[in-house]
């Protein structure tokens, strides 16, 4: 999958999943029960037990359409050890100018981590595809909008806070799309292998969000 197609696949979906657990067995069940539901990106943190392992692993067992990322990374060498696991984009809590340089070498999208309006130009000009907004749990989605005035040109995702409550509101802000992570994958759902409630949860996410 090409750098655009990935791109348009964050866009058009406006739901990314985070996925951060304890234990990697239950992973790749996770996913597919996220993919079933329209969640076509799916953000495997560097937190996760066997990281790299499990992206090269989803992406060998998932469908075809479904776009596997990696989150928490905060350095170039890890970005890079993930985008040859088969990491099809690289998302950062943090801005760090050196992992923007290193997606750019390989043709991967980007997505750098900021908070003030300063770091997120920084980020925008280094050549960031999107800049995730965190933590966005004290900021809500009025900060999204306020940051659009100035700054319309940038593309922003908002991660932290994020619930089925105020996804939709976020993307009506102006966000492109929306980084959820406890509030969409439970780790209750997934310890007690309920993977259609999470399927139907994961539905609930993209129909807020797409009416």
């Amino acid at each position: 999958m090409q750098k655009e197609e990935v791109c348009r696949t964050l866009l058009e979906t406006k739901v990314v999943a985070v996925i951060r657990v304890d234990s990697s067995a239950h992973l790749l069940a996770a996913a597919a029960a996220l993919h079933k539901g329209g969640v076509k990106a799916l953000e495997i943190t560097m937190t996760s037990p066997g990281a790299l392992e499990v992206i090269k692993e989803a992406n060998e067992k998932l469908d075809a359409d479904v776009v596997i990322g990696v989150g928490s990374v905060l350095d170039p060498e890890t970005a890079r050890a993930a985008i040859l696991a088969g990491a099809k984009y690289v998302v950062g809590p943090i801005l760090n100018l050196d992992m923007i340089k290193m997606c750019q070498r390989y043709s991967i999208p980007c997505v750098p981590g900021a908070f003030t309006p300063t770091e997120i130009l920084q980020a925008w000009d280094a050549g960031a595809d999107f800049v995730k907004i965190f933590p966005a749990t004290k900021l809500g989605p009025s900060f999204i909008k306020d940051i659009k005035g100035p700054m319309p040109q940038v593309r922003l995702t908002p991660t932290g806070g994020v619930n089925l409550d105020n996804a939709a509101e976020f993307i009506k802000a102006g966000a492109s799309f929306v980084g959820v992570g406890g509030s969409l994958v439970k780790k209750e759902l997934i310890a007690e292998k309920k993977w259609d409630d999470l399927t139907a949860l994961a539905a609930q996410f993209i129909e807020r969000v797409k009416n």
